[in-house]
């Protein structure tokens, strides 16, 4: 495990493998960077691949400051000026990829890509937005948490993975529950979707978005139309029930991410052991 500072905070961060364009991988809110451990010692002997904590979680300092997208943000490039990579593909877990997307608007092309996991990046549902504020409401954020949850973690998925994240995620506070749903719920208005937030940047780097088995099906018929017109948007469905396919299923989203990497660049193809 590294260090580096951001101001007062230090950001704890691993890295492991060699070669470029170098992976990071972005936890999403309440969840800390061992999510991608099994992730990371597939795609490792491959390429590099850094991993973090962003402050308030994991092995991270505290923040000494109220903080949101703009402050996992500077985690990240802090992460990224320490290491110093040239180029990073980040793969984002969720609603860090609104991270992903502002590292692309403010790398350019040392961004040469964007790896997204089941996230929301159409339109989301009015449920969506209830449960946001229920997070912050002080009487009600525990049951909305315990309610995403049992979404999140369906019937089925392995109990070993669901203790995980339960433990990971029980470890934060009704503040930070209420910081995430205040950051993310901006996020939302001020670009309306993800796709939106891409398709207006200057020049849209190839994005792959990995989805898990549980989500809806008119969501991904929805994005399967929106790549017909938009050839830098692919999607994928993993064979994974749970929000987490890069814990529940490392060997597939490792292979997919590293076949979407070789597609777009041309690299030379490289044998991960894995469908």
């Amino acid at each position: 495990m590294k260090t580096t500072n951001h101001g007062s905070t230090a950001i704890a961060w691993q890295d492991a493998g060699h070669g470029e364009p170098a992976l990071l991988c972005l936890p999403g809110w309440c969840c800390e960077q061992t999510v991608f451990a099994d992730f990371v010692r597939l795609a490792a002997p491959h390429r590099r691949t850094l991993t973090l904590d962003w402050r308030g979680h994991g092995a991270s300092a505290a923040a000494d400051a109220e903080f949101g997208l703009d402050g996992l943000l500077e985690d990240a490039l802090a992460v990224i000026e320490a290491s110093g990579v040239t180029q990073v593909v980040p793969v984002a877990s969720s609603h860090a990829g609104w991270v992903a997307i502002e590292l692309r608007r403010r790398l350019g092309e040392r961004v040469p890509a964007l790896v997204l996991i089941d996230w929301l990046v159409m339109e989301p549902p009015s449920a969506f937005f209830g449960a946001l504020n229920g997070l912050r409401d002080a009487q009600a954020w525990q049951d909305t948490r315990d309610l995403l949850l049992a979404m999140w973690l369906p019937e089925g998925v392995s109990p070993v993975l669901a203790q995980q994240i339960r433990a990971q995620t029980g470890r934060h506070d009704a503040s930070m529950w209420a910081r995430a749903a205040h950051s993310i719920a901006a996020a939302y208005r001020a670009f309306g979707t993800p796709m939106r937030a891409l398709s207006e940047l200057p020049d849209p780097p190839p994005v792959l978005h990995l989805a898990s088995r549980g989500a809806p099906v008119e969501a991904l018929r929805e994005q399967q139309v929106f790549a017909s017109v938009h050839p830098w948007f692919t999607v994928h469905r993993l064979a994974a029930r749970s929000h987490f396919p890069m814990l529940e299923a490392p060997a597939a989203t490792a292979a997919e991410v590293e076949g979407f990497l070789q597609r777009v660049q041309g690299w030379e193809s490289v044998d991960l052991g894995c469908a």
